[in-house]
């Protein structure tokens, strides 16, 4: 179980890593108004409108699959017990003490100790 939870827990830092590297690669909504104006260049590595494309969809898989090794880390993470049988109220303990019957009785404390007129 300590494999499956180590190559998850690779895939998961793998995927975050190239998630991150991939965000920060791609350009802004705005960044075409200033590239029509001549503050920057317009051509690119995938065409005009191809590496948006590539990048959000290689964006969008690798947050599915952080997504699902964050899940399944979360469900082989959790150590299992034998479930009981019956229902959660038939299976519960009653942890309220109950107090003795002789119990001495204390002193009324605040309001209750001032004399009345």
């Amino acid at each position: 179980m300590n494999v499956v939870l180590t190559i998850l827990l690779a895939v998961q830092m793998i995927s975050a890593v190239a998630m991150v590297g991939l965000i920060l690669v791609q350009h802004g909504k705005g960044a075409d108004m200033g590239a029509a104006f001549g503050s920057g260049g317009s051509g690119s590595l995938f065409g005009a409108s191809g590496s948006a494309n590539f990048l959000s969809r290689t964006t969008a898989v690798l947050a599915t699959i952080f997504f699902v090794a964050t899940l399944a880390l979360a469900y082989f993470g959790t150590p299992r017990t034998a479930a009981p049988s019956g229902s959660v109220l038939e299976n519960a303990t009653l942890t309220i003490p109950v107090p003795a019957v002789n119990a001495p009785v204390l002193p009324a404390s605040g309001a209750a100790q001032i004399p009345a007129k």
